[in-house]
């Protein structure tokens, strides 16, 4: 038996004599490579946080002291340690493991902490309730990337848990240098420099204390022996206190230690020996996004990007190395991308902000005030939007539709392919009086499909001489509105499908054309509640059109995660789901031929 088939719960791991540490550490390493490879998850993340991990366990008594990650996607080797590494070998899918900590799982994880630079804040409020509470036992351990450090909220919380110097919160900084990429900014030079030493970690201790944080390190994050001592003295402060550890990410696999372009930070299935992808993957919608950016920034000199610390992921990477000066890393602070998107634009250049859809909740406030209320000409390339799946509710780009309606001025385009989304890149950069978004999911960007006809600027894919159903189809889903087409013209249904392009503003001839039909059906892969079906029938009653509009989208709930098909199923977004509701519909809808009155109806839909 394996020491890691001896570990149920922590209080296993704290049972462990200390020289079997190291022996444990080594088969934490091999189950991680072996079962993520396989499965697909944060590899480069959780090979770092080894030791690290089994120090916090043996020195906290988790559940009832609180370990908080930040981001969770550095949890795995905590899922390991409380009991759950049996089931890895369903991680991230659908009814197994969520690739980050999940209150569903275990008592041990208490936030689903998957967006950065959030974990401090929880630490504060817990901390000083226990304290309010008399639970001073209790003690509240904050474990942060340097990569998180460059996130605003991170500051607002440290200098908010310095204001209770009697309030205890342990803050590990997980110092690796990177978040996805190499972490950037003047906190990161400054924490590379200390690193360097690795001896002298004064210049980091005056940068702490100087806010009134105690503060303990550099320690080095792969030695157990250190780590576990740092923290146990930082349990016995009744206060706030930083333990710097320095780690190495990817540790103890060659293909993540040397992984520059961060490969390795998360993994789809993979060859183990190689570190190779198991499977050839198809064009993807990012790469497709990139090969237009660096198209459009060779014609147009004005062009540059934006990034929040994921260069790579976004498919900035291209547009970097053909054009390393019109490129800036701001670092996890999708905020200030945003608002110094706005005075790039004052300055005459033309900004593009790429970013993953989830991401730009968190700076909402600056796409309305700081970019749409001046008409500043930004233009937000939306990666991952609608269902991602595999990542889980925090992931999923579900919202940004439903805000982004609330926005005056600004305009959404959904492109359905490769063509269709440099056509719309082209039309929100030669536009200069309003913000633009190009919206477009996580996958492959799936073959073109060409429009058969073109109707007051919005792409007809699909049409009938019989005039019952008009399918309007957002984005990529246009393939699905194609599929529900083919079913119910199986059934005697005449069908046209509509692609709008841009679907913010709703297109003006949208009225007059559903005037025409029995029923009018709308696809999306956004929240059904404030999206573009219902900016629809909104659109259709202020003309006053009787048409009726069902609506498919997404429900108004947290999502479990799962593949980005079985996602969309559960939601009902099938060819055969959406089929079977359109002829039910239909059936209770009182019968008119194209060109009659209409019938009146008692209420509208």
């Amino acid at each position: 038996m394996t020491l890691l088939e001896t570990i149920r719960c922590p209080a296993d791991v704290r049972a462990l004599a200390g020289e079997q540490l190291p022996r444990l550490a080594d088969e934490i390493r091999d189950f991680l490579v072996r079962t993520i490879t396989g499965t697909g998850g944060h590899l480069g993340p959780n090979l770092g946080v080894v030791e690290l991990t089994i120090a916090l366990h043996r020195v906290f008594d988790s559940p009832r002291d609180r370990i908080l990650f930040d981001t969770g996607h550095q949890s795995y080797v905590h899922k390991i340690l409380t009991g759950r590494w049996q089931a890895f070998d369903r991680m991230r899918q659908h009814g197994g493991l969520s690739g980050y900590p999940c209150r569903a799982e275990s008592e041990h994880d208490l936030i689903e902490n998957s967006h950065a630079s959030t974990a401090l804040s929880y630490a504060a409020g817990l901390s000083r309730g226990y304290r309010l509470q008399g639970l001073d036992e209790r003690a509240v351990v904050a474990v942060v990337g340097d990569g998180a450090l460059t996130g605003g909220m991170a500051w607002e919380a440290m200098n908010n848990i310095a204001a209770q110097p009697d309030v205890p919160v342990v803050i590990v900084v997980n110092d690796n240098g990177r978040s996805y990429a190499p972490t950037v900014g003047g906190l990161a030079t400054h924490l590379q420099q200390v690193c360097a030493s690795r001896a002298d970690g004064g210049s980091c201790q005056v940068l702490f204390e100087s806010l009134g944080l105690n503060y303990l390190g550099p320690i080095d994050g792969h030695d157990l022996d250190a780590v576990e001592q740092a923290l146990r003295e930082a349990a016995s402060v009744r206060g706030p206190v930083v333990v710097h550890c320095i780690t190495q990410k990817g540790r103890g696999y060659a293909h993540a230690e040397n992984d520059e372009a961060d490969r390795f930070h998360s993994v789809p299935v993979t060859d183990l020996l190689t570190g190779l992808p198991a499977a050839v993957s198809a064009p993807s919608w990012t790469s497709a996004f990139s090969a237009e950016l660096v198209r459009l920034g060779e014609a147009h000199p004005e062009v540059v990007a934006l990034t929040a610390a994921m260069l790579q992921p976004t498919g900035l990477g291209a547009f970097a190395r053909r054009f390393p000066d019109r490129v800036f890393d701001v670092g996890i602070a999708e905020q200030h991308a945003v608002t110094s998107a706005a005075g790039l634009t004052m300055s005459g250049l033309r900004p593009v902000v790429a970013i993953y859809a989830t991401f730009l909740n968190r700076a909402f406030d600056q796409v309305l005030m700081d970019v749409a209320m001046h008409g500043a000409p930004v233009v937000f390339v939306l990666d991952r939007a609608g269902i991602t799946g595999d990542d889980g509710p925090s992931h999923n780009g579900m919202w940004d539709v439903s805000l982004l309606f609330l926005v005056p001025s600004l305009r959404i385009a959904a492109p359905r392919d490769g063509q269709s989304m440099g056509r719309a890149l082209e039309e929100s950069l030669a536009q200069s009086e309003s913000p633009c978004v190009v919206r477009f999911p996580k996958g492959a960007v799936g073959p073109g499909l060409p429009a058969v006809a073109e109707h007051e600027g919005m792409d007809v894919l699909r049409t009938s001489s019989h005039l019952d159903v008009l399918i309007v189809a957002v984005g990529a889903l246009a393939g699905l509105g194609l599929e529900v087409a083919d079913r119910l013209e199986a059934q005697g249904f005449g069908v046209c499908v509509l692609d709008p392009r841009w679907i913010k503003p709703v297109n003006e001839a949208l009225p007059a054309l559903a005037e025409q039909y029995r029923l009018v059906v709308t696809i999306e892969d956004g929240l059904r509640l404030g999206g573009f079906g219902s900016a629809l029938s909104q659109q259709l009653v202020d003309a006053d059109v009787a048409t009726p509009v069902l609506t498919f989208g997404v429900p108004g709930r947290f999502l479990d995660h799962g593949k980005r098909a079985e996602v969309l199923a559960e939601c009902g977004l099938t060819p055969a789901a959406i089929a079977r509701a359109v002829v039910e519909r239909t059936s209770r809808l009182i019968p008119w031929r194209a060109g009659e009155d209409l019938p009146v109806r008692s209420s509208r839909s």
